[in-house]
């Protein structure tokens, strides 16, 4: 069954607008929203399979809280210079993976991955 939604928030816009075109291809919907506030109207609008936050938008206690309120959504987080500390706080927050906001691929596959529950 192909995944329906996914919601993105993005300080950069080009990064944004790559992110979006690349998941339009899998998704049935790509949000893009321009507050964490609008993350979370949307999110429980559409119930995403994803969401995607730059860490330059949101903080870590707003990935925490959207992890309480969505818990079957992934949460991936990019930076653009994200260090194994970064990515260690926003694994503890919730998140799926925390990847470097030019890797594109890495972001899209994080996105995609399947958790270890449900490989069980």
């Amino acid at each position: 069954m192909q995944p329906t939604n996914v919601v993105l928030l993005q300080s950069d816009p080009y990064v944004a607008q790559m992110l979006a075109a690349s998941l339009s291809n899998s998704f049935r919907g790509v949000h893009v929203a321009h507050s964490i506030d609008e993350v979370r109207r949307t999110s429980a609008k559409c119930r995403p399979y994803a969401i995607i936050i730059d860490l330059e938008s949101a903080t870590l206690g707003d990935v925490e809280k959207l992890k309480r309120e969505f818990e079957s959504v992934r949460i991936i987080c990019n930076h653009r210079v994200p260090d194994e500390e970064m990515w260690t706080k926003t694994l503890t927050a919730g998140a799926e993976d925390c990847c470097p906001s030019s890797d594109m691929r890495g972001i899209l596959s994080a996105a995609f991955r399947q958790s270890a529950t449900f490989a069980a």
